[in-house]
């Protein structure tokens, strides 16, 4: 008999689970991974595009090339090339024969439209990392916390009634006051599903997650059609006609009216767009996806824990519309589910407890732990 009080006191002690050894304060992920791939891609696609735009003008020099008159001087073609990168501007005729402008000063300042494209892509996760990380960390560190003590008081619980068990000297009467306890609700604890249904009635993690995707969905829209803009009226136009007769070399006789030029970068800037633009057009429905997380529950997660005593968010039915902090903290739960240790035992026993015969009769931790410590064996049958 011994033996067997003993087997059992190792067995719930190696249940209990051991301490963290560290602080999980510094292992918590804050962003979810398709959250923290869509910055990486949104804002390091174009500065690494923008860097070999810069690259290439450091390395090619002058970005235009103007074909002047045979008779011009090497420093009458170099300040033809200077003038016409400054100016930009294209001097053509219309279907009628009058003479149009058409200002292509954009194709100057697109490596630093990208810079911008850059920074506001930036700006939701900074939303998100100031509004929102303080609060949602705090939420984490503890429920997890209190998940796993919960896991660990049920453990605590049947060790605690193993000894009342063994010193009682009526069996029977041990039982019914253990089914008593059980009706009473007095197995719960009651600050983890309390502090759970507060969060289920605040919004503000959601609003600040579905601002920060409205957001994020805005400024990619936005940067495509900027892009589809540039196309239709410049990114076909690698040729134009320019003017340098300004200024003293207005009255000069001998400078033609119109310089025709060719813009070198044309092709790099044309396929550095396209790469942009594409690009943000697949993660248009990445965005979108993550917004919709919040429109159903995740209800693997709590399922699991419903071994815990008393732990009924899902059969009491308290999960109503899903957009609202707890869902929010259950995605992130989710994406933390490493630091989450009483998740793998809970789990598994829901397993065990699928394939148990006698179903009825295991509903929480305790139930399972009583079985596993051979305290079903005295159990009266009936």
């Amino acid at each position: 008999m011994s033996l067997s009080h003993t087997a059992a006191e190792y067995m719930l002690s190696d249940a209990l689970l051991p301490q963290p050894p560290g602080s999980r304060a510094q292992g918590l992920r804050l962003e979810l991974p398709s959250d923290r791939l869509l910055k990486f891609i949104t804002v390091g696609l174009p500065l690494f595009l923008v860097s070999l735009a810069f690259a290439r003008e450091f390395t090619a020099g002058s970005q235009i090339s103007c074909f002047s008159p045979t008779n011009f001087t090497g420093k009458q073609s170099a300040y033809v090339d200077t003038a016409c990168w400054d100016s930009l501007v294209h001097h053509g005729l219309d279907a009628e024969g009058h003479t149009i402008t058409k200002s292509l000063w954009a194709l100057k300042v697109f490596p630093y439209s990208l810079l911008v494209v850059a920074v506001l892509m930036y700006l939701p996760y900074l939303l998100w990392r100031y509004a929102a990380v303080p609060a949602l960390h705090s939420d984490l560190l503890f429920i997890i916390d209190e998940l796993d003590k919960s896991y660990n008081r049920s453990v605590r619980l049947v060790q605690h009634m193993r000894k009342v068990q063994q010193a009682s000297a009526e069996p029977e009467r041990f039982w019914e006051e253990y089914e008593r306890a059980r009706q009473e609700r007095y197995f719960e604890f009651p600050l983890l599903e309390r502090y759970l249904t507060c969060k289920q009635h605040a919004h503000t993690l959601a609003f600040i997650y579905i601002l920060r995707n409205l957001l994020l969905l805005l400024f990619l829209a936005a940067t495509c059609l900027y892009l589809i803009f540039l196309h239709l009226n410049i990114f076909f136009q690698d040729e134009f006609s320019c003017s340098i007769k300004t200024g003293l070399l207005q009255a000069e006789p001998h400078i033609p009216s119109l310089i025709p030029c060719k813009l070198v970068f044309f092709s790099v800037f044309q396929l550095i767009s396209l790469s942009v633009g594409g690009v943000y057009v697949l993660l248009l429905p990445v965005v979108v996806y993550n917004a919709l997380q919040l429109c159903q529950w995740d209800k693997g997660l709590l399922s699991v824990y419903e071994m815990l005593p008393a732990f009924d968010l899902l059969s009491r039915k308290m999960l109503t519309c899903p957009v609202n902090d707890l869902n929010v903290i259950l995605l992130f739960l989710r994406a933390n589910i490493a630091q989450l240790t009483s998740f793998g035992r809970l789990n598994a026993l829901s397993a065990l407890k699928g394939a148990a015969a006698d179903k009825q009769d295991i509903d929480t931790v305790v139930d399972f732990m009583t079985l596993l410590a051979g305290l079903e064996a005295t159990k009266p049958k009936g």
